[in-house]
C-alpha cells in the first residue's frame, strides 16, 4: 500500500505531472523570451505561459457537431497522462530516486509517441477538413522521425561493453563508470540525430507542419478550445521538460551528485532548449515532403551510422 501511494505521488506531484508541467511552462517562457530577443522584441513576462493555460482552462470546450465527440474529447487528456508517465520515469532516473524506475527506455519511447497519436486522433475526429489535413501531416511526420529517434537512442544502449541495457538508471550507472556517451563518435552522431527528432516531436519550427497557422489554421487542433486545448498545451510543456532530460540521461550521463551536479545538469538542459529555440527562429517551416526526405535521408543515415559504430565497438 505504501509503495502504491509513493508511486502515485511520483506520478502526480514530483517528479511527475505537477513538477514537469511547471518546469515545462518555465522552459516555454524561456523559449518565447529568447525568440523575442532574436526578433528584436520585448517578449512576454515570466508568468505569461501560466496565464495562457489558466485562461484556457476557464473557458468552455466547444465540440463540433460533426465530430466523433468521445475521441475528440479524450485525445488531449490521454496525451497529457501519457506524457506525464514518461516524464515520471525519465525524471526518476535523473534524480536517481528509488533505484530503478518502473519502466525502461522502450516504455518511455512508447509513451512519448502517444501524444502525437492523440493529435492524429483528435484532428481526425474533429470533423473539420483542415483538422484532417493536420492529422495526416502529423501521421507522416511520426513515421518519418520515430525510426531515426529509436536508432539514435539504441546507439548508446549498444555502447556498453558488458551487454546492452534498456534501463535508464542502468545507462546512467554505466556512464558513471565508463564516461558519458558523448565522449564517443557514435554518441555524438546519435545525439545530433536525436536532437533533430526531438525538434519534430515538440512540433517546433521547421517541423510544426501539422499546425501551420498561416496555412491550415492550427490544423489538427483547429477545432479545440477551452480545457481540451489547454491540456494539449500542457502536454507540449511536459514534453519540453522531458525530452531534454531524456537526452541528457541517455547521452550525457544524467545528473551528477551534489549542487555542482545539479548545476551542470541544468546547464545541459538549457543548452538543449536553446538549440531548439535557435533552430526554430532561424529556419522557415518545411513542407511535409521536405521533412520526410530530411528524416528518411540524412537523419536516418546519421542515426544508423551511430548505431553501426556502437555495435562494432568503434
Amino acid at each position: 500500500m505504501a509503495e502504491a501511494i509513493e508511486l502515485i505521488f511520483y506520478y502526480l506531484v514530483f517528479p511527475g505531472l505537477a513538477f514537469c508541467t511547471i518546469l515545462g511552462l518555465v522552459l516555454s517562457f524561456i523559449d518565447r523570451k529568447v525568440s523575442a530577443m532574436v526578433q528584436w522584441r520585448v517578449g512576454p513576462g515570466p508568468g505569461q505561459p501560466f496565464f495562457d493555460v489558466v485562461k484556457l482552462l476557464g473557458k468552455e470546450t466547444v465540440v463540433p457537431e460533426e465530430s466523433w465527440a468521445r475521441g475528440f474529447l479524450a485525445a488531449p487528456y490521454v496525451a497529457f497522462g501519457a506524457a506525464g508517465l514518461a516524464a515520471t520515469i525519465v525524471w526518476l532516473a535523473v534524480l536517481r530516486i528509488g533505484g530503478s524506475p518502473p519502466g525502461d527506455l522502450i516504455v518511455v519511447l512508447y509513451l512519448l509517441s502517444i501524444p502525437a497519436i492523440a493529435v492524429i486522433v483528435g484532428g481526425a475526429a474533429s470533423g473539420n477538413p483542415l483538422g484532417a489535413v493536420g492529422a495526416s501531416r502529423e501521421m507522416k511526420l511520426v513515421m518519418a522521425y520515430e525510426l531515426p529517434f529509436v536508432a539514435a537512442l539504441l546507439a548508446v544502449v549498444f555502447q556498453t561493453e558488458d551487454g546492452a541495457t534498456l534501463s535508464l538508471s542502468g545507462l546512467v550507472a554505466l556512464q558513471d563508470q565508463a564516461g558519458s556517451a558523448m565522449g564517443r563518435v557514435s554518441g555524438v552522431l546519435g545525439f545530433i540525430a536525436a536532437l533533430l527528432c526531438c525538434q519534430a516531436k515538440l512540433g517546433l519550427v521547421p517541423f510544426d507542419i501539422a499546425e501551420a497557422e498561416c496555412e491550415i489554421g492550427e490544423g489538427a487542433l483547429i477545432e479545440y478550445s477551452g480545457p481540451a486545448l489547454g491540456f494539449f498545451k500542457l502536454t507540449q510543456a511536459v514534453q519540453l521538460a522531458t525530452l531534454p532530460a531524456l537526452l541528457v540521461v541517455v547521452f550525457w550521463g544524467g545528473m551528477g551528485p551534489g549542487p555542482a551536479g545539479v548545476a551542470v545538469f541544468a546547464l545541459k538542459m538549457l543548452l538543449i532548449v536553446t538549440i531548439f529555440v535557435l533552430v526554430k527562429n532561424t529556419n522557415p517551416r518545411a513542407r511535409i515532403d521536405q521533412a520526410l526526405r530530411f528524416f528518411w535521408g540524412p537523419v536516418t543515415a546519421l542515426a544508423f551510422a551511430a548505431l553501426a559504430l556502437a555495435v562494432l565497438g568503434v
